[in-house]
C-alpha cells in the first residue's frame, strides 16, 4: 500500500514560510527540530476528522528552484472553500501566480502559485458548475 501519509515543503526562510502557510491556509506548526536535527516544523493542516494529511516545513538543503524552472518534484494542492479569497491571501502574503484559475468542467476551479520559497503549490475549489 503506497498511500500518501506525510509531506515536506522545503523552505529557505522558516519564519517567512510559517507565516505564509499559516496566514493563507490556517496551518499551525509544532517544532520537531530536535527529532530531525535541523529546522523542521510539523504542519497541522486541518481537523483530524477531515479528509487530508499533515506534513512539515523543513530547512532546504540545496539551492531553491529557479524561476520558470519546470517542476521537478511533487506539487501539493490544497482544497479551499473559496478560490478567489484564497488567491487574494496568497498574493497578499508574498505568493505569485504560476498558472491562473481555470475550470475543470463540472468538477472544480484549479490554479497554481509560487509560494514565498519558490515552490509550486495548487489550490482547488470543488464546484460542479465550473466551466
Amino acid at each position: 500500500m503506497g498511500r500518501l501519509v506525510h509531506f515536506e515543503v522545503h523552505v529557505n526562510n522558516m519564519e517567512r514560510a510559517k507565516k505564509f502557510y499559516g496566514e493563507v491556509f490556517g496551518w499551525t506548526f509544532q517544532d520537531w527540530s530536535e527529532y530531525a536535527g535541523m529546522p523542521y516544523f510539523g504542519a497541522v493542516t486541518g481537523d483530524e476528522n477531515e479528509l487530508g494529511i499533515n506534513g512539515a516545513l523543513m530547512q532546504r538543503q540545496s539551492v531553491p528552484p529557479e524561476s520558470n524552472q519546470a517542476v521537478n518534484g511533487f506539487v501539493c494542492t490544497m482544497g479551499v472553500e473559496n478560490y478567489d479569497v484564497t488567491e487574494s491571501k496568497i498574493i497578499e502574503n508574498g505568493g505569485k501566480v504560476a498558472l491562473p484559475k481555470y475550470a475543470l468542467p463540472g468538477m472544480a476551479w484549479q490554479g497554481y502559485y509560487i509560494d514565498t520559497e519558490g515552490n509550486v503549490i495548487g489550490i482547488h475549489q470543488p464546484d460542479t458548475n465550473a466551466k
